[in-house]
């Protein structure tokens, strides 16, 4: 058996404990480029494909899905494969799938004419959680309390659209990181998000600009937490997330508990369960508590291993905890990877 694995630097990508696995456990694999013009015939010679493609990627935005679908039509194996990464990094897909399996999920709106936006927006009330297709970290989140920031919302969503990446929000975000941990690290940080608000990444500004569209959901008011469960395969590990001083987002605020407590539980159960109904190789969940219980925020096919390393266990699909140290989120999917080829 012969792996292809497609190589990306960077502390959330997936490849480098990939091939730090295959080293250590004797699997045979190469490095190959999954941009290349002839990827097709060069993965002849292999017996699976592993491609943690991530969503600031314009490239691999333009054609991954069309690259795994292909591989899927000759059951080719592939990670991750398109039953489980077709809906990454897009929010309205995401919400006709969880709606289609009648998943517990956040009630949505999702308009494509600037004249049914304006009128829902007439009827409704506020606030109102606004999202762009796109993101993560909860980048691209809006809370809009007013009709009035929403007609002006709605005027730009349907005009000169807005970036996938708003270097000013990137900027603050760096500067709320440093007024948390007060830290020489963060500091520092500042510096980088001034250079990249004059001088942005190059590969940031080739991303689509998102409009001609309308996405929102309710607002949960009084949550002060959210629960990430990252399921891959029969495993699953889960945190509870602090939500922001002075804000409504858990995402990306870097305060968190291991103790995800008995609501918990509830939590990994659905996911387990929603993981069995669409056939997916791994699925990463938000969850925030309502009044009837939790529901979903969002998913994504992959989640941050940094999030992870820290964890003392995982739990089983009967949920049974398993303690271990350090968790290795990559190790999961590879193993399960090897193990579907064997069979």
């Amino acid at each position: 058996m012969k792996i292809a694995i497609h190589y990306q630097s960077g502390d959330d990508s997936y490849s480098e404990k990939w091939i730090e696995y295959c080293k250590k456990e004797n699997v045979d694999y190469e490095i190959v480029n999954c941009y290349d013009n002839n990827i097709i015939s060069k993965l002849k010679k292999f017996d699976g494909l592993m491609w943690h493609w991530q969503h600031i990627d314009y490239r691999a935005k333009l054609f991954a899905n069309s690259l795994i679908h292909s591989l899927d039509t000759i059951d080719f194996p592939v990670y991750p494969n398109l039953k489980t990464s077709w809906h990454f990094d897009d929010k309205l897909a995401q919400k006709y799938l969880l709606e289609a399996i009648d998943a517990p999920f956040v009630k949505s709106y999702a308009f494509f004419t600037k004249d049914e936006a304006m009128e829902w927006i007439e009827k409704t009330t506020f606030p109102k959680v606004f999202k762009l297709r796109a993101g993560a970290g909860a980048f691209n989140v809006s809370l809009i309390k007013t009709k009035k920031e929403a007609i002006k919302y709605v005027n730009r969503a349907f005009g000169k659209g807005f970036l996938a990446t708003y270097r000013g929000a990137m900027l603050k975000e760096k500067i709320w990181h440093f007024r948390r941990d007060k830290s020489i690290k963060s500091f520092f940080d500042i510096s980088k998000g001034l250079f990249r608000y004059f001088f942005p990444n190059r590969v940031y500004t080739k991303l689509p600009i998102e409009r001609n569209y309308l996405y929102a959901q309710d607002f949960i008011p009084n949550c002060d937490h959210d629960i990430r469960v990252f399921v891959i395969g029969k495993r699953a590990v889960a945190k509870r997330r602090i939500v922001r001083d002075g804000d409504f987002r858990a995402s990306g605020s870097g305060k968190m508990s291991w103790d995800i407590g008995e609501e918990g539980l509830e939590c990994l159960k659905m996911a387990f369960e929603i993981v069995e109904k669409l056939k997916v190789q791994s699925l990463a969940f938000d969850f925030i508590r309502d009044i009837d219980g939790y529901k979903i925020v969002e998913i994504s096919y992959s989640a941050s291993p940094r999030g992870f390393i820290k964890a003392n266990g995982y739990w089983t699909r009967d949920l049974e905890w398993i303690e271990q140290k350090p968790i290795r989120v990559e190790y999961f999917i590879i193993e399960d990877f090897i193990k579907s080829i064997k069979r």
